[in-house]
């Protein structure tokens, strides 16, 4: 009853269904018949639906609703990101107190973006301003970062944050500690004048090869470091031209789908994300966008990594690559506020003030 009352007046604006249960039933193929020659396993239609609940909760958090946020179960439980990438927390510091906090030029930029990707972290950064009060080049040294860091190892404290697994370099690489890499790397890019090879790259695809070549960084941490570079003002492409699936994604990718028809996992990424209203409403369900900003390619990536962990709950008969049957973090509610602020490019900060409501015309 608590949950309807705090969302009546907002599911009468958009007169959302929402499913009764996680465990979704299931659709016919013809459903999904415009997504030909894909053929889905009812695993898709839960993909939509979650997208939509999930959107919802952080609606729900930021109109200041007590949790819990949501009538299904497993969202009651376990952790989950957001709907769209800029909205989870750490990507919202990363674009209001890392990137727009005033203005930097090119190159500080660059330096003060993937330093903080690198450990992904908010207490890290934070402890690096607190000793050096700004993070940028001009106060960057090797041998005082380094002292800093390797202090706070010794204390006990987490430098990465576990979201994604950064690697060591191995045991061929020349230093002790995994930190004092990742430095070196980031001051190679730096001598290699990358924040200005990537302000001229033609396309997100090329800038995405700039970083992959360098040595510990994969596909999946250089499509989110380009990604990362893109909300600031470094570069300025469209985030529907470029997506690469990680291993996550990939997962709910072969758990959504029981034919690919001969598409590629990027391929599928874009052809749903094309046809995402499609989609919505082939499930019965009316999905509230960010401010009139529909899903991206980045965010149906991120949205196949978080239903494959939905579905080892939901429908733990579906198995992906990985045979995962479990999801490991959960849930803990916080009542910090969230201060919502996104690149200005997009062109919806003048609206989050105003009280969220579905957009009949979403802006790409």
């Amino acid at each position: 009853m608590k949950r309807k009352q705090q969302d009546k007046a907002f599911d009468q604006q958009e007169m959302l269904i929402l499913p009764p249960s996680p465990i979704i039933p299931t659709l016919e193929a013809g459903d999904f018949g415009f997504l030909r020659p894909l053929k889905v396993s009812r695993v898709f239609s839960s993909y939509w639906r979650f997208a939509a609940e999930r959107q919802r909760v952080f609606l729900r958090r930021i109109r200041g609703a007590s949790p819990p946020w949501s009538d299904d179960p497993v969202l009651q439980i376990h952790k989950f990101t957001n709907a769209y990438r800029a909205s989870d927390r750490v990507s919202q510091y990363l674009i209001r107190r890392v990137i727009y906090d005033k203005e930097h030029n090119l190159r500080d930029t660059f330096f003060r973006i993937l330093l903080f990707k690198i450990f992904n972290r908010i207490d890290t950064w934070e402890l690096l301003e607190g000793e050096f009060g700004k993070v940028s080049l001009d106060n960057y040294s090797f041998k005082s970062y380094d002292r800093v860091l390797s202090e706070a190892m010794a204390k006990g404290e987490r430098l990465y944050s576990p979201a994604y697994i950064m690697p060591s370099g191995g045991r061929s690489s020349e230093y002790a500690r995994k930190h004092q890499m990742h430095l070196r790397l980031l001051e190679r890019m730096i001598e290699d004048e990358l924040p200005e090879q990537l302000s001229e790259a033609p396309t997100m695809a090329r800038s995405f090869e700039l970083i992959r070549e360098y040595p510990s960084i994969g596909d999946f941490l250089a499509y989110q470091y380009v990604t990362d570079i893109n909300y600031s003002q470094i570069t300025d492409f469209r985030e529907t031209e470029f997506v690469v699936p990680g291993p996550g994604a990939r997962d709910g990718i072969k758990k959504c789908f029981t034919d690919f028809g001969g598409l590629t996992e990027p391929e599928i990424i874009k052809f749903i994300a094309k046809r995402q209203d499609e989609c919505f409403s082939a499930v019965g369900v009316s999905f509230p966008t960010l401010w009139g900003r529909r899903l991206q390619l980045i965010d149906c990536q991120n949205l196949f990594c978080e239903v494959d962990k939905y579905a080892r709950v939901a429908h733990p008969e579906i198995l992906g690559i990985s045979g995962r049957t479990r999801i490991k973090q959960k849930l803990k509610p916080t009542s910090e506020p969230l201060q919502l602020f996104y690149p200005p490019k997009w062109g919806i900060n003048n609206l989050l003030n105003a009280d969220p409501e579905y957009v009949p015309n979403p802006r790409s």
